[in-house]
């Protein structure tokens, strides 16, 4: 089973995590500086918070969104959402044994016809030596936004 993830920015990390703590009845499963990870099980979702300043976040749902995503439970998941976008003529940007959100991962990357950033990805360690934070991914992914399908070029 898989699900859905949601990855938001936020520019107050202390009332957002309140906030969702609430709305969803749950506490985070994951705190470090500037970022929080919710593991929802009704309804069954990863919900990531990522504290961005105001200044850079902007307003609105519009800035709000950072990445969306679909957590799946092995490599071989991963690597068959690889197969079907390559079938379905989509670009894609893969990362093997890469650090990001605090967890070891296995990911592979699509943009869909908007520009939003979508991954499917496996947690393979949780709490890995080398961790770094949800950031490490998207400047790489930012630069491989040239050259996938279903994007303009000024996005």
């Amino acid at each position: 089973m898989s699900r859905v993830q949601l990855a938001l920015n936020v520019s107050d990390l202390e009332a957002s995590v309140a906030f969702y703590s609430a709305m969803f009845d749950t506490i985070p499963h994951k705190r470090r500086p500037g970022y929080a990870n919710f593991a929802i099980e009704n309804p069954p979702l990863k919900l990531v918070l990522i504290e961005v300043p105001e200044t850079d976040r902007g307003s609105g749902a519009a800035g709000a969104l950072n990445h969306l995503g679909v957590e799946v439970f092995s490599g071989e998941e991963v690597t068959q959402a690889a197969n079907r976008f390559t079938a379905a003529g989509l670009a894609t940007f893969d990362e093997a044994d890469t650090t990001c959100c605090y967890a070891l991962q296995d990911k592979v990357w699509v943009h869909d016809p908007a520009g939003a950033p979508w991954e499917v990805y496996v947690v393979k360690d949780d709490n890995p030596a080398d961790a770094r934070p949800a950031s490490a991914s998207l400047t790489l992914l930012a630069a491989s936004n040239d050259t996938a399908c279903c994007t303009s070029a000024d996005t």
